[in-house]
């Protein structure tokens, strides 16, 4: 009896077969899991934005009540209503030493610095500024 061989000529195209539709099929299953893993972060992305919307209405809400506008006024500008007796608390002195550092710490604003520059360079009173090229004695 003679021996089969192993594969035969119709396995042979049915595995050409499954290979070509199994090709076939691999980018639009890529596709489409690509495209459901973007569609759900953009319902994450929706939702933070919906939720950051609702977050700024109850905030417009807020600016448009009267006591609201007052309270803040109060907080963050220190206002004090006609008839209203304000007082602010301030902090022990935690020593003189302290207060000496903090002074010499606080640098004036730039407009100040610049408008003192403009005024020294009228005046004629102000420095020349050094570079490489001259000496310090001149």
């Amino acid at each position: 009896m003679a021996k089969r061989p192993q594969l035969t000529g119709r396995a042979a195209i049915l595995a050409i077969v499954v290979c070509a539709i199994a090709m076939s099929l691999a980018y639009p299953v890529r596709e489409y899991i690509s495209l459901r893993r973007s569609l759900s972060e953009l319902r994450a992305e929706k939702a933070r934005v919906e939720a950051e919307r609702q977050a700024l209405l109850v905030r417009d809400r807020q600016s448009n009540d009267p006591n609201w506008i007052k309270k803040t006024a109060k907080e963050r500008l220190h206002y004090c209503g006609p008839g209203e007796k304000c007082y602010v608390v301030m902090e022990p002195q935690q020593g003189k030493a302290q207060a000496a550092v903090k002074q010499q710490a606080q640098v004036p604003p730039w407009y100040e610095t610049l408008w003192e520059s403009v005024e020294a360079a009228d005046k004629g009173t102000g420095r020349r500024a050094v570079t490489g090229k001259e000496s310090v004695g001149q």
